[in-house]
């Protein structure tokens, strides 16, 4: 291994030394994000802008797929309007940012600085439907947020992120329903087919559900350290926000209802999620899918004649095959360019020298695991895109592994902390459905309820705190 690239990979604290260290290592040095004077909020560099991007075009045409539209809210709301719906308003109180003045002059109404966007839709539906023909609106919107955070991190908790919404409103109860159902699905295909992320389905207790929610829906995913995740939610809102802000419609018999609303979003925690998931103590690990760079391109003894040349012909045969590549023809070493490209999770490698184009072949090299191939130049697109798939594989089996073997079925509390003091992970258990269990649960263990899966398994007939009949099996587990 060449000097610099020691240097390189010595600059990551280990993650089984201290893995919040090795996380905030692999933002900074992948050059993922800056840290700015406003406290809580980040810079998001070219590169990590790049996998946002690429989240934001896979997402956006799954959702116009589905037969939705983007639109775009006004970023501030006054408080009037957020008081409209008291469960709501309550529930994000103590992270709103308000604007007090315009210029020197003290406004008469504050306005919040969304949190989210669920009242500005409401009063906007209120305006536009008026008749069942005006339902369903499919909307969503790509925009930023402000909630005001005690505790952050990059990409997990801040300030200011980035994020989706997607707010839909419908005639009837069943539609609304059937709507959350399917972004969770939507959401849930995007985790596993293009982050190589396994995530488990389920709804939220009570007290964990979404403010002003009917109901909550979510993916919960495992981390390389055993905590969970949050990496999406899908809430239905049944006619709670129609009522408080008199969006009616006239049915087809001529009647007046109110109209059944949902909400759902994913953010830039999924580029968390990811270094999390992937990463390890070489740096970051992208999914070929979210790679800003699919596949970068070394040559070797550049000097040497025709060396430049073939790589330049392999860069425009890989553009052309829709592959995002680099070629790295700076006078680093090679040694260097290695130790840079893992650091900043590109898939797959391409080595190229003389002897290597002397033979009609070239070296693949798979992040994930370092694996070396020899392949032919004249295969080499077909060759690429079975490495890029190799790699997303063995990305989420690399994750499913992790999960499983983190996965705890306990029956008492006693049996939840004694699998918790191996180290975090899930634990499936079952319970009462009373949450003052639910809270004592997470005192005696730190494990808080993640969900109750779709999935259920029968584990016992008994709550696993208090005795009493069971209800539900419930995902627990330690969060970000």
């Amino acid at each position: 291994m060449a000097k610099n690239e020691k240097k390189q990979v010595a600059a990551i604290t280990s993650m089984d030394e201290d893995f919040a260290q090795w996380y905030t290592d692999i933002v900074k040095k992948a050059e993922l994000i800056a840290y700015t004077s406003v406290k809580g909020c980040m810079v998001i560099r070219p590169y990590g802008y790049a996998i946002w991007e690429n989240i934001q075009r896979i997402l956006d045409g799954m959702f116009k797929e589905t037969g939705h539209e983007n639109v775009n809210m006004p970023m501030f709301i006054p408080e009037s309007l957020l008081q409209k719906e008291k469960d709501h308003v309550e529930g994000f109180a103590p992270e709103v940012a308000w604007v007090t003045h315009g210029g020197s002059n003290r406004l008469e109404e504050r306005l919040c600085v969304r949190p989210t966007s669920e009242t500005l839709f409401c009063e906007h539906y209120a305006d536009i439907v008026h008749s069942y023909r005006d339902l369903p609106k499919l909307y969503n919107q790509w925009v930023s947020v402000v909630r005001w955070e005690k505790t952050t991190r990059p990409f997990l908790r801040s300030r200011e992120f980035l994020w989706q919404e997607g707010h839909t409103i419908h005639a009837t109860a069943e539609e609304a329903i059937a709507e959350t159902e399917r972004m969770l699905n939507v959401y849930t295909k995007f985790c596993e087919d293009a982050l190589a992320m396994p995530v488990v389905q389920g709804k939220k207790t009570e007290s964990d559900k979404f403010a002003g929610a009917v109901s909550t829906y979510a993916i919960e995913a495992l981390m390389h350290d055993g905590k969970a995740l949050q990496a999406g939610t899908s809430h239905y809102f049944g006619d709670g926000f129609a009522k408080a802000f008199g969006i009616q419609y006239t049915d087809k018999d001529n009647t007046l209802r109110y109209a059944h609303q949902t909400s759902w979003g994913v953010t830039t925690r999924l580029i968390g999620a990811i270094i999390m998931t992937h990463g390890d103590n070489n740096g970051l690990v992208l999914p070929p899918a979210v790679a800003p760079i699919q596949v970068v391109i070394v040559p070797a003894a550049m000097h040497k004649e025709g060396v430049l040349d073939k790589a330049n012909e392999l860069y425009d045969r890989l553009k052309a095959a829709g592959i995002r590549v680099k070629l790295d023809d700076s006078d680093n070493s090679p040694g260097w360019k290695f130790a840079e490209y893992e650091m900043k999770g590109v898939p797959v490698r391409l080595e190229i020298g003389p002897r290597d184009i002397a033979a009609g072949q070239c070296v693949l090299v798979t992040r994930h695991n370092g694996e070396k191939t020899a392949v032919s130049l004249e295969t080499l697109e077909d060759s690429v895109q079975e490495k890029l798939t190799v790699v997303h594989d063995g990305l989420y089996a690399a994750a499913l592994e992790n999960r499983e073997k983190r996965t705890y079925q306990c029956k008492t509390i006693e049996e939840m902390n004694d699998a918790l003091a191996h180290g975090d992970g899930f634990i499936e258990a079952m319970w009462c459905g009373d949450e003052a269990c639910e809270d004592e649960v997470k005192a005696q263990t730190g494990a808080g309820s993640r969900c109750i899966p779709f999935h259920q398994k029968q584990l016992s007939d008994t709550c696993v705190c208090c005795g009493k009949p069971a209800k539900h099996m419930v995902l627990w587990g330690k969060a970000y």
